[in-house]
């Protein structure tokens, strides 16, 4: 086994690197790009310094743990944009403060109201039909409604 492990020069980092980057790209998430980054720098260290290859591979997994532990939060960080549309993916959110007339009557706590062209259910206190309600949140996949004041 250390015939074998002891062929491969430095060179073998790079080539690790450029598969661990190119993986990165076909994978979801952003694991593997860490790792790519471990491997070339060890594959930069092993220019300057002759290592064993048991040091070279605990050189890489530090530097693969550092790397992932300092550039995860980075990459978090980076990802929380500031937008002008907050709700852009959450659409049931636009409707809350809103008011709308009931489609169908609040019967045992659930009712209809439409909005646009879509019929959303609502939950909230008993009410007639055609009343009007004002969307006071969203739980689930339905709307919580109130009786709109006058």
């Amino acid at each position: 086994m250390n015939e074998l492990l002891s062929i491969f020069g430095g060179w073998t980092w790079w080539i690790l690197a450029c598969v661990l980057l190119i993986l990165e790209l076909l994978a979801p998430g952003v694991f593997l790009m860490w790792l790519g980054f471990a491997a070339a720098a060890v594959g930069l260290i092993e220019l300057v310094f002759d290592m064993s290859w048991q040091v070279e591979i605990t050189v890489f997994a530090v530097l693969s743990i550092v790397f992932v532990l300092v550039g995860r939060p980075w990459i978090i960080k980076r990802q929380q944009v500031d937008t002008d549309q907050p709700n852009l993916n959450k659409r049931m959110y636009e409707f809350v403060g809103r008011r709308y007339v009931l489609e169908k009557a609040i019967v045992n706590g659930r009712g209809q109201i439409r909005i646009d062209d879509t019929l959303w259910d609502v939950v909230g206190p008993d009410l007639a039909e055609a009343s009007w309600v004002e969307v006071t949140g969203v739980e689930g996949l339905r709307l919580t409604v109130e009786a709109a004041p006058e």
